[in-house]
């Protein structure tokens, strides 16, 4: 191999090094930036380990709310299939409601109820969150009349 080749050989080399690095650095800064999405059979069945932050979306079971002292507030998730806990301390949207779809982002604690750092309504009485509409599809619970994706 002459000199000319050995250096494009290197070049391409030092390029794909450097490529590879660069996508390596991106997805380790992405990796703390992603939320996933869950509904409650998701949290299960991946066995979402307690401190992982995510989203979990679902339908506010009926007769769940309940309202602690000061601003915390208890009420469960449910896609048909499982139910997850949740405890927020908060203020709740205007729209949030029993038997109404909601989403909301936090983290398992250690006795399997979900912390939420924050909740989301629904927008009106035919919207429901992409995210909800698709675990409810996963699960046979989805029917085309109760919401609009």
């Amino acid at each position: 191999m002459n000199a000319r080749k050995r250096r494009r050989l290197y070049f391409v080399l030092a390029l794909l090094a450097g490529g590879a690095g660069a996508a390596g650095l991106s997805l380790a800064a992405l990796k703390d930036n992603v939320l996933y999405f869950y509904g409650p059979s998701d949290v299960y069945a991946k066995h979402v380990a307690p401190g992982v932050a995510f989203r979990i979306g679902g339908i506010v079971a009926p007769k769940s709310l309940q309202r602690g002292p000061g601003a915390v507030v208890r009420f469960v998730v449910g896609d048909g299939r499982a139910t997850v806990p949740v405890r927020y301390a908060g203020d709740l949207p205007a729209l949030f409601r029993e038997g109404q779809g909601v989403v909301a982002v936090g983290s398992l604690d250690g006795s399997g109820t979900f912390e939420a750092s924050q909740v989301l309504a629904k927008h009106d009485e035919k919207y429901m969150p992409p995210e909800v509409v698709d675990a409810l599809k996963r699960t046979g619970r989805w029917q085309e009349t109760s919401g609009k994706r």
